[in-house]
This record gives C-alpha cells, sequence and structure tokens, in this order.
C-alpha cells in the first residue's frame, strides 16, 4: 500500500522581527531610564536645556521613551505581536517626525503650533525618530522565516477493525450473513430413520 504525505508550513522558532523589537525595546527603555535621571520629574514638559548624547529631552520625552522600550519587550513574544510593534513604531514615530520638523521649521506649515513644543523636540530627536519609523516599518513587513513540516501516513502501521461476515464478503459490515441451518432432531440423537429397501429385505429373510 502506498504511504501518503502532507506538508505543512510553519513558523520556525524565534523570529528575526522579535529580536528586532526586543532590541528596540531595550535601548529606547536605557534612553528613557538615562534621560529620567537627567531631568528628574520637574517641568514636565517644559523646553529645558537638558540634553542626552545630542537629543533634547525632558521627562514628558523621557516617558514616552519607557513606554516604548516596554512595548517593545512585552511586543517581542510572538511573531505576530512584534510585527504590529512595528506598525506602531512606523506610525507612531512617522508623525512625530512629521511634527518634529514643523517645529523645527524644516516644514513651513504647522496646523498645531499652538500645542507648542511638549517633547523638547530638536533636529538630532528628528533623525532619531524617523530612523526609528523607517525600522519599524521594516520590522513589519518582513517576512517570517519558516519550515516545511512533512507528515507521512503509512497505511500498513494503521489498525483497521476486520468486517466479520458469514460468507467473509468484502465490503462494509453491513452486508448480511447466510443463516446457518439447524439440524434435525433425528441428527442431533445420532439415529437414521431406517430406509424402506432395507425393511423389505429384512422381511424376506424372515420368511
Amino acid at each position: 500500500m502506498s504511504r501518503s504525505e502532507h506538508a505543512r508550513v510553519r513558523v520556525a522558532g524565534f523570529q528575526p522581527v522579535q529580536v528586532l523589537a526586543a532590541l528596540v525595546g531595550l535601548v529606547y527603555l536605557a534612553i528613557g531610564i538615562v534621560g529620567c535621571v537627567r531631568t528628574g520629574f520637574g517641568d514636565f514638559t517644559g523646553n529645558t536645556d537638558h540634553m542626552l548624547m545630542g537629543f533634547m529631552i525632558n521627562p514628558l520625552h523621557n516617558l514616552v521613551h519607557v513606554v516604548v522600550g516596554v512595548l517593545g519587550l512585552l511586543f517581542a513574544a510572538t511573531s505576530a505581536s512584534a510585527r504590529t510593534y512595528g506598525w506602531v513604531l512606523f506610525i507612531g514615530f512617522g508623525l512625530v517626525t512629521i511634527w518634529g520638523l514643523m517645529i523645527t521649521g524644516v516644514i513651513s506649515s504647522n496646523p498645531v503650533s499652538g500645542l507648542g513644543n511638549p517633547l523638547n523636540l530638536n533636529t538630532a530627536d528628528n533623525w532619531l525618530h524617523g530612523a526609528t519609523a523607517m525600522l519599524g516599518l521594516i520590522m513589519a513587513i518582513m517576512p517570517a522565516r519558516k519550515k516545511v513540516h512533512v507528515e507521512s501516513t503509512d497505511p500498513a502501521t494503521t489498525t483497521q477493525q476486520p468486517v466479520v461476515t458469514g460468507d467473509d464478503v468484502p465490503g462494509n459490515a453491513d452486508v448480511p450473513t447466510r443463516p446457518v441451518p439447524q439440524q434435525t432432531a433425528a441428527a442431533q440423537t445420532g439415529h437414521h430413520r431406517p430406509s424402506r429397501r432395507r425393511m423389505h429385505r429384512s422381511g424376506r429373510a424372515a420368511h
């Protein structure tokens, strides 16, 4: 009997997108914690002169970095959630980048100028946020690494219940069996009725 094989494509283990999500999360979490140490929590949305490696920061900006970092570590748990995190980075930091370009004057029109600069953004921040948005897009569309699992089914190893029929007829169990004729009372007792020829011969011998 032939062996049938079925191929299934499955996601293979820990994905590269999960590694990227975890790394981004760690970097932003570290930046946020260090920034909180530098600025403290006073003047939460103020435009202070606190800088970290060339990036302008304030307490609100640091809090955003901490939240992004924690989300990265949480969303790195599965491949699907890591890709979702990539879309969050792309959309969120993409919007913040455009907003930063408006604040720094690269884009002349600023319809939300009334909000001021609550994140204390500068040109270096725009570069960082823009690069993060592009990295998020790459994470979101990155193909998953997959493996092909071949599952074979060998009929010889499968057990089937035999179909019991009276005449060994192959098929379903619904095939009727042939009834077995019952034995007569004479056959059961072992005595047979003497034939007429034997009775006639025994009568002639008596004469």
